[in-house]
């Protein structure tokens, strides 16, 4: 099970907490979003806000996803998540792909250099609120929208290591 705060927690049916990610959902593979499943969130939960990064890159955590205003409702993300910036349940796909600038809108999968392991970090915030930030907001808004927000956190760690 991977770590939770309390009995919030967060898994994919793609892969166990510290196990490697399937290629398919790799840069290297279809690029394709894991599925994603979460329970227990506080009772006060009105939104979730995701991140995937890759703390291991050599110029720094590497963001690699960033999707926020997930309704409560919401109780996981299907394989293959579109990259739209605005998705049909009103949650918003931020900015990502980048350590201090940020270019692409969705998910991109995991592509360490060559033949080092590097651990990909989704990290689930339950929320007290909806944030207000406009689709394509970087992490660091995020970052800064969630000061005095999170009611609890999530995190499941998935290891990727490059064949080409």
């Amino acid at each position: 099970m991977a770590r939770s705060n309390g009995s919030f927690h967060l898994e994919s049916p793609a892969f166990g907490d510290g196990d490697l990610i399937p290629a398919i959902h790799t840069a290297e593979g279809l690029n394709l979003s894991p599925p994603l499943r979460w329970g227990g969130a506080p009772e006060h939960t009105r939104s979730f806000a995701l991140v995937l990064d890759d703390p291991d890159a050599p110029a720094g955590t590497w963001v690699h996803w960033v999707l926020f205003n997930i309704p409560a409702e919401i109780h996981g993300l299907p394989a293959g998540l579109e990259r739209a910036p605005l998705l049909p349940n009103g949650a918003r796909h931020g900015s990502c792909w980048g350590v201090r600038d940020f270019h692409r809108i969705g998910y991109q999968g995991p592509q360490p250099p060559t033949g080092e392991t590097h651990r990909y970090s989704f990290q689930l915030f339950a929320l007290d609120q909806p944030l207000e930030l406009e689709p394509g907001s970087s992490v660091f808004s995020l970052q800064n929208a969630l000061e005095g927000h999170v009611l609890a956190r999530a995190e499941l760690t998935g290891l990727y290591a490059s064949n080409s």
